[in-house]
């Protein structure tokens, strides 16, 4: 029986302890708990990494301190668009989705696609219509309303300016991602990851969360990627996937080959943030290249950690 492994993430950043009240540390750390607690829970019970990385994200999208799902940011229009992404180690399939409306989980949604559909990846509209098709829950705008993430908005809405962190501050960027990957006893893994994107984003942009390869990716051959940062350049580094070829092709371990990525690669791009991942002995690692991250680890060992700064 392989150890069995689950780590998240809840984003990434300059998150500064200074910079937090005591109040709202415990919440963030009680929310990373949550999500381990959800998720473990099934790899305990002999369940699948793919169910198990399922549940930690959607226990993070019902987190309005996170930007997915309940706490997402708004765009230029002052709607809320999401994207979410999750894929099987064991079989390669995956589903994603971009620029979705009122999906209470969009990694629920994503995972529809996965198995209900002949697709990788739909959006917008289309996205939505097939969410109704597929029976998966939605919910009206208030529910997603939240006061803070209203107010980043009316703080540059008049600009032309898309912020990439949860307080518009650019001194103080926080990536708002979330993000599940684990190793089940069967030695099979998985991730996803799911975000509100960019406070004031136009034209529909989608970043790195949905694509299978820059922010998510798995395959039992190597690991289980997801990726919390600057969706931009992590589309053009590849992030997810150069994880998997280094381990692949010049048989780094699953340490070695983040580290490579997120602390040389990221940083020589000018790339801002991390992500946590897996192998199929049920190693696991956390790399970040920003001040901080929101992120925890609980494995069969006994080890059960939640995060946020360096």
């Amino acid at each position: 029986m392989t150890k069995h492994t689950l780590v998240i993430h809840g984003g990434a950043g300059t998150i500064l302890r200074e910079n937090m009240t005591p109040e709202m540390e415990k919440a963030y750390l009680q929310g990373l708990e949550d999500a381990l607690n959800a998720g473990y829970a099934l790899l305990h019970k002999g369940g699948a990494a793919l169910d198990a990385v399922k549940a930690a994200v959607v226990s993070l999208e019902d987190n309005m301190l996170f930007n997915a799902g309940r706490g997402s940011v708004f765009a230029k229009d002052g709607s809320q668009e999401m994207d979410a992404s999750i894929m099987d180690g064991k079989t390669l399939q995956a589903g994603a989705i971009g620029g979705v409306h009122n999906i209470r989980n969009p990694v629920e949604l994503a995972y529809a696609v996965m198995t209900q559909s002949p697709h990788v990846m739909l959006n917008g509209e289309g996205a939505n219509a097939f969410a109704a098709s597929a029976g998966i829950r939605t919910e009206p705008d208030d529910y997603f309303f939240s006061e803070f993430r209203y107010d980043q908005w009316l703080k540059i809405r008049e600009t032309e300016n898309a912020a990439l962190d949860h307080n518009v501050q650019v001194s103080e960027k926080k990536f708002g991602t979330v993000g599940a990957a684990a190793c089940d006893q069967f030695g099979n893994i998985a991730a996803a990851t799911s975000t509100g994107g960019m406070t004031n984003k136009q034209w529909g942009r989608v970043g790195d969360s949905p694509i299978i390869g820059a922010g998510t990716y798995a395959n039992n051959k190597t690991c289980a990627i997801s990726c919390t940062g600057h969706g931009e350049i992590f589309i053009r580094a590849v992030a997810a996937y150069d994880v998997s070829c280094l381990m692949e092709y010049k048989g780094l371990s699953l340490q070695e080959a983040m580290d490579i990525v997120v602390q040389d690669k990221l940083v020589k791009m000018e790339g801002e943030g991390g992500m946590v991942g897996v192998d199929a002995k049920g190693n696991a690692a956390l790399v970040f290249n920003s001040a901080g991250m929101y992120r925890g680890i609980q494995n069969s060992e006994g080890l059960k950690e939640v995060n946020i700064y360096r």
